[in-house]
């Protein structure tokens, strides 16, 4: 081949190798950018992946979704503004940009961002403690937990943290929403009474309501409990009634999430109507015209120091929440939810509030369950939901003046009260002794002293009782089931055993916390008993040995030496195997290494 041949042929395979390329970059840019920043772009901006599929129907049934869901939301944002102790507006604010913000950056199709319950309420708690209610530093301290726990989240979803959360058990978890949910009920009622009672705990809570029962407004009492007895039938009742008059299961379901609505409009209409704002009925007030405002978080050290603890504690419970309601809905139609990709999504959120005059948000249950039923294909349902928020924002606030406080009051209790969840303590008791000391535990320091010590409390005491329990594990001494190759617990199963070999089964990995028991549980076994002439672990519960635990093999492999006894090993996995290697201890050990622990009994015995 010549050299102009070679030149060719050089410029024929280069066409070859970015014809493709250029192909689809001329066919069309998106399919362009998948191609050459799918491993980088699409990770992080999964709206990359889901808008290029999107179609007309997508944005009909997301469209529709996004009407019902902004209906919802609108008294639902007011109330839980207000129970972070937060202007009415506030809760508007906050339901807009993070919507957008986790459209964009969310890995979820049906999950709704926005304002939750216990969220609210831990906002409050961990303000209320810093700054007094009311004030214009009350709401940059609420712009500046946002924006931490949204800087936290994010920096865990970067690092690939999510791991952190699986420190929250489910009882825990499942405690602290119950305590919360309690807690929340009783801190509206004096908006239901229309009395001054204030308090961090039920305790607090229950001393000052009861100090304050002789100040009831009558009125704003009857308008409490018939809006919540309302909104309890609405739940109940409301959805076999629609059933008999022959609606369809969807027309119904709409019908019933939007009962705070018809609760908002008829309640308002009678303040207004009857005048009751006069005769001392507390109603929302002058609510702003606008769109969510420019806000700046403070980045006072101090501040900053003193939300530190709250705002992460805000950050785990938030993404708890939210990625179980995300992989609930999610596993319905068999869709994808990438956790670390959630953490930043929820991340971009509360740094979106932050910055538009907002508080803490996280995935909600309610609103995302409505989302999903209503219909929602994709995250452009939470952007339109937005979009829907601000036109409320700008043009519905005045109409929302007369609204009574006692109102949102009674959408919060109705939506709390559903939260709760006293059978965990009967299941976990069955189930768990320690998990039932852990449930019952959170539940009581949450209500007696507060959600961050509740919470606190539990995860701590989690986690004690898991290193506790495995500072213990269970060995059991097994024996061949006869005819089989298998090997079961001496005391549960008729084995064949050899009196001059025990095996000893650890089920649990060797670290620093048990390595000593290990130690204590073989000298005590070859020591009662002098036929015994090798001891075998069975590793095959073992899936790790750290360096503490590798210091008590070698005292036990010495021990038994000095006792005339081999130490072998069977059943070891490849990981833990590397590292004995490594660590020299295979060629100290007395004993051998077997591949099964049959092939350790067989050469034993006839070695013996």
């Amino acid at each position: 081949m010549d050299g102009e041949t070679r030149k060719r042929h050089r410029t024929v395979t280069r066409l070859h190798t970015y014809l493709p390329a250029l192909r689809i970059y001329c066919g069309g840019f998106p399919q362009f950018c998948e191609t050459a920043m799918k491993p980088n772009l699409t990770r992080y901006l999964p709206i990359m992946t889901w808008g290029r599929a999107y179609n007309r129907t997508a944005l009909s049934n997301d469209l529709v979704a996004a009407l019902i869901v902004t209906i919802m939301l609108i008294p639902q944002s007011l109330a839980y503004a207000l129970l972070a102790g937060l202007p009415p507006e506030a809760g508007l604010y906050a339901s807009i940009a993070p919507i957008i913000l986790y459209a964009i950056f969310g890995t979820s199709r049906a999950l709704a961002v926005g304002p939750v319950a216990v969220v609210s309420l831990m906002t409050a708690a961990a303000l209320s403690n810093i700054v007094e209610q009311g004030t214009m530093g009350y709401a940059v301290a609420a712009l500046s937990l946002a924006g931490l726990s949204g800087v936290i989240l994010l920096a865990m979803g970067l690092f690939r943290l999510g791991f952190v959360a699986n420190f929250l058990s489910h009882p825990v978890i499942a405690g602290f929403i119950t305590a919360s949910g309690i807690i929340i009920a009783a801190s509206q009622l004096k908006h239901i009474l229309g009395i001054n009672a204030s308090g961090h705990n039920l305790a607090e809570l229950v001393i000052s309501l009861v100090a304050h029962l002789g100040e009831i407004n009558w009125i704003t009492a009857t308008i409490g409990v018939l809006a919540t007895a309302f909104l309890f039938w609405v739940r109940k009742g409301l959805k076999p009634m629609l059933k008999r008059f022959g609606l369809s299961d969807t027309l119904t379901g709409v019908l019933v999430k939007t009962g705070p609505v018809a609760v908002v409009f008829v309640t308002t209409a009678a303040v207004w109507i009857f005048g009751l704002a006069d005769q001392g009925v507390k109603i929302v007030g002058e609510v702003p015209q606008s769109l969510p405002p420019l806000t700046l978080p403070s980045f006072s050290p101090t501040l900053l120091g003193q939300l530190l603890l709250p705002a992460f504690l805000i950050s785990i419970i938030g993404f708890v929440e939210s990625i179980s309601v995300a992989q609930t809905l999610a596993a319905k139609k068999r869709q994808r939810i990438d956790p670390d990709q959630e953490l930043i999504g929820l991340g971009a959120a509360n740094i979106g509030a932050s910055l538009t005059g907002g508080f803490p948000v996280t995935g909600g249950f309610s609103r995302s369950v409505v989302n999903f039923d209503a219909g929602a294909e994709t995250p452009a349902a939470g952007a339109y939901t937005a979009i829907g928020l601000a036109i409320a924002a700008l043009a519905l606030t005045p109409l929302i003046y007369f609204l009574p406080i006692a109102t949102l009051a009674a959408t919060i209790i109705v939506a709390v009260l559903s939260l709760v969840d006293f059978s965990i303590l009967k299941r976990s008791w069955g189930y768990s002794k320690a998990d039932f000391v852990a449930v019952l535990a959170t539940i009581l320091m949450t209500l007696l002293l507060g959600v961050e010590v509740g919470v606190s409390t539990g995860v701590g005491l989690s986690i004690l009782l898991h290193l506790y329990k495995s500072s213990k594990p269970h060995v059991a001494e097994v024996g061949q089931v006869p005819n089989t190759e298998h090997f079961r617990n001496i005391l549960r199963h008729d084995v064949i055993t050899d009196p001059s070999i025990v095996t000893l089964r650890v089920d649990e990995s060797l670290y620093f916390a048990n390595a000593r028991y290990l130690e204590d549980k073989i000298h005590n076994r070859v020591a009662t008993d002098k036929n015994i002439r090798h001891v075998i672990l069975q590793c095959s519960a073992i899936n790790a040995i750290d360096f503490s635990a590798l210091e008590s093999l070698e005292t036990i492999n010495e021990r038994l030496h000095e006792m005339d006894v081999k130490l072998h090993l069977s059943e070891v996995k490849g990981p833990v195997m590397d590292r004995l290697q490594r660590a020299h201890f295979l060629s100290e050990l007395t004993g051998q290494v077997f591949l099964s622990q049959y092939d350790a009994v067989q050469a034993l015995k006839s070695g013996a």
